[in-house]
């Protein structure tokens, strides 16, 4: 007989996770074939299969994690949770798509990739997400951003990028701190303008609902009920990354995106992106999404030319 314990489940969270007339329950029962009690904030699950208990305490986790972060569990979050840990199906279209602030404006993952990257969204709190342009990264993150604006999930979301490409340095633009970090953050500005709309982007940026900023001016800030996205991490040193992903406040969810295969750095300098995946890749709550050449949906010579660049450059990496 195999045991589990998990011992943080707040009583208001008891209804909404288990069901009406435990509904939830008797099919968290059933689908895993375990036995689930509930006594004193502390859920038991026990059985004879131990790979079975560790499938039914991941879906309880994660299940308790939707209904903390949303309030209730709809039967499309429940079947899609469980499925997904049973390995049953991909994410459905329905589940999988993400709500905008644009009326009618649905956004859905183009690939397998893309999905799964969403799904790491939903449900864990930091998401490392790595791969070439044009396969969905930022785009994806901000919707994702947006959809938890909507459902009040978070109150604030902030676009941060490290001011350091190609050599430059914000000292040389001309203009005042907007004026210099625009350039910087104009990717993640085209995404949200496009699924929020550009007066209300200008309306929630001045009233802070919406804050744009460099890295540099993250330091000493503790950010609670936020939805954070790092772009273009790998141009972060280590002590930048460490320093960054520490502003995690209460009730926050991290998303860091990056293409290691772009890095601006110095050449001696080592990328706080690929630091922190060897870091944090076996931390409970920390998912890292990898997308390739194929998860690319931008114009389909895009995708040939990075193949043709990852091509060339492994070869003449190889000569050397």
């Amino acid at each position: 007989m195999t045991e589990a314990t998990i011992s943080a489940v707040e009583p208001k969270l008891v209804l909404p996770l288990f069901g009406a007339k435990d509904q939830h329950l008797k099919r968290l029962r059933e689908k895993f074939n375990v036995s689930i009690t509930h006594r004193d904030g502390k859920v038991k699950i026990s059985g004879d299969d131990s790979s079975a208990v560790a499938r039914a305490t991941e879906a309880v986790e994660q299940l308790a994690e939707i209904v903390r972060r949303r309030g209730n569990l709809t039967p499309d979050l429940f079947n899609e949770t469980i499925a997904r840990i049973n390995g049953e199906a991909a994410p459905s279209k329905k589940t999988a798509s993400i709500e905008t602030l644009q009326v009618g404006k649905e956004i859905r993952p183009r690939t397998p990739g893309q999905a799964s990257y969403v799904e790491a969204m939903r449900t864990k709190d930091v998401v490392f997400a790595v791969g070439p342009a044009g396969s969905g990264k930022t785009y994806l993150a901000v919707a994702m951003a947006v959809e938890a604006l909507k459902n009040r999930t978070v109150r604030k979301i902030v676009l941060v990028r490290p001011a350091v490409e190609a050599g430059e340095s914000l000292g040389f633009l001309p203009g005042d701190l907007q004026a210099k970090i625009n350039p910087y953050l104009r990717p993640l500005l085209d995404a949200i303008h496009e699924m929020i709309g550009y007066d209300q982007v200008q309306l929630l940026v001045e009233r802070d609902v919406i804050e744009v900023c460099p890295l540099a001016y993250m330091r000493g800030r503790t950010l609670n009920e936020s939805f954070i996205i790092l772009d273009e991490a790998q141009n972060t040193t280590i002590s930048q990354m460490k320093m960054f992903l520490t502003r995690m406040g209460e009730a926050s969810k991290i998303v860091v995106s990056g293409d290691p295969t772009q890095t601006d750095l110095p050449s001696q300098t080592q990328s706080g992106l690929m630091d922190a995946l060897k870091r944090l890749e076996k931390i409970k709550g920390v998912a890292i999404s990898k997308l390739s050449a194929d998860d690319i949906v931008r114009h389909r010579l895009v995708t040939q030319i990075v193949k043709a660049y990852d091509t060339i450059g492994s070869k003449t990496h190889g000569t050397k």
